[in-house]
């Protein structure tokens, strides 16, 4: 929740039953560190007090462009010129079509014109209303303007029918806000994303895995989503919840993964491999449960075909970063892989540690590039790491790009 951390956040309520998960909304960003504005149109206040979004957001509310104590410093101008970000959160159809074509007859839509930042509406109405031409083609005009609708969900409404018109649960609308406070420097790239265990069956009820949850890999596709990534996350069974924005695909065996990932391959342009594939998986898995004997059970495990050498060869322009999770000899049996599988960079970790590793929500990495770089980082928080990697993977990309451009200007 960097991205809000110290941010003047400008939340604008409009009428409608669903004005009071504005009270969530309000609450979650203070949570993250912003700095609170409400406004509210006089409809919103028929379904939430002021009084409550005052409390929970620890400023005054705006709710009367021509109050003279609300005025006294012009407060529609000050609002919108101190706002890193405005988010009209329920936006009703009335302000929707306001917006659209520049009324400003109370304070919301007053500030709105009056605003610089990056704006966000984020609709909620009946199903039908919705749907209707009017609303559809109001929402297009601001979407080509450059404000960002953040589309409501599906399901059951306040007024008794069932469909899309469902304001957007607000952790959604906080991540929209990251993504809209956060350059976006992976704007145009499509990245491939493994995460997680594979399962290999013993019998219909057990399975040989390992202890990696996902949480790396999940990090770095929410992180790559907020910085303008389109990404695809191909994960093997886990508990994490699939980011906003991310496409999942979920697989269970290593052979399921990697012919996932073979397939979605020619889709990206860089491929991270963070899951914890299997190296080996029982040769002859039993049909029925193997019932229990005092004999015990020997397993006869039969090596996985890695499949990185195959995509390597086709891999263009692609970026292919790769992960090692070791327990001794981090460095060197990293560098083997990076350069044994072709990879553009590889990510280190002693998963040996309680601090870092599988199942915990910090880690230690060292990167490796293919120029001799190497990198190690403190103890940092998985969210973290994932911007680290994704701020490599920019300067790789642009240390391509550079002699490229250098010969252009030559010639």
């Amino acid at each position: 929740m960097a991205a809000l951390k110290d941010k003047t956040i400008v939340v604008g309520v409009s009428g409608g039953i669903a004005a009071y998960k504005a009270a969530e909304l309000v609450r979650l960003l203070t949570t993250c560190g912003a700095r609170v504005r409400v406004m509210m149109t006089r409809n919103a206040t028929e379904f939430i007090t002021p009084l409550t979004l005052q409390t929970l957001s620890l400023s005054p509310v705006a709710t009367d462009t021509f109050s003279l104590t609300q005025e006294s410093e012009i407060g529609h101008i000050r609002l919108a010129d101190t706002a890193d970000a405005i988010v009209i959160a329920p936006a009703s159809a009335n302000v929707i079509a306001k917006a659209t074509y520049g009324l400003a007859d109370d304070i919301v839509t007053t500030v709105l014109l009056a605003a610089q930042c990056p704006i966000a509406f984020a609709p909620a109405m009946n199903v039908h209303m919705y749907a209707h031409p009017t609303v559809v083609e109001n929402l297009a005009r601001l979407r080509s303007r450059g404000i960002t609708i953040i589309e409501p969900g599906d399901g059951a409404l306040a007024c008794g029918y069932e469909g899309k018109g469902r304001l957007a649960d607000p952790p959604i609308i906080i991540n929209e806000l990251e993504r809209l406070l956060t350059p976006q420097d992976l704007a145009g790239e499509r990245i491939l994303i493994t995460a997680g265990p594979t399962q290999e069956p013993i019998d219909p009820v057990r399975f040989v895995s390992n202890r990696s949850t996902g949480k790396m890999g999940f990090a770095i596709a929410r992180a790559a989503w907020r910085r303008g990534a389109s990404v695809k996350l191909i994960a093997g069974p886990s508990s994490v919840a699939t980011p906003h924005g991310v496409e999942h695909f979920g697989t269970i065996s290593a052979a399921d993964m990697l012919n996932t990932t073979a397939s979605h391959f020619p889709w990206c342009s860089a491929l991270i491999m963070a899951a914890a594939v299997a190296d080996f998986r029982p040769r002859h898995p039993a049909g029925h449960k193997l019932k229990k004997n005092h004999q015990g059970m020997q397993l006869n495990l039969a090596p996985i075909t890695d499949e990185l050498p195959h995509l390597a060869e086709r891999k263009g322009d692609r970026l292919m970063i790769g992960f090692a999770a070791e327990t001794e000899d981090l460095e060197v049996n990293a560098l083997d892989k990076l350069h044994r599988k072709k990879l553009d960079m590889i990510v280190g970790n002693d998963v040996s540690r309680s601090d870092a590793g599988f199942a915990v929500d910090t880690n230690i990495v060292t990167i490796l590039t293919t120029d001799g770089r190497i990198e190690t980082t403190p103890k940092l928080l998985k969210d973290e790491v994932a911007d680290l990697i994704l701020d490599r993977i920019v300067a790789l990309r642009e240390a391509r790009r550079t002699p490229t451009a250098l010969r252009a200007i030559e010639s």
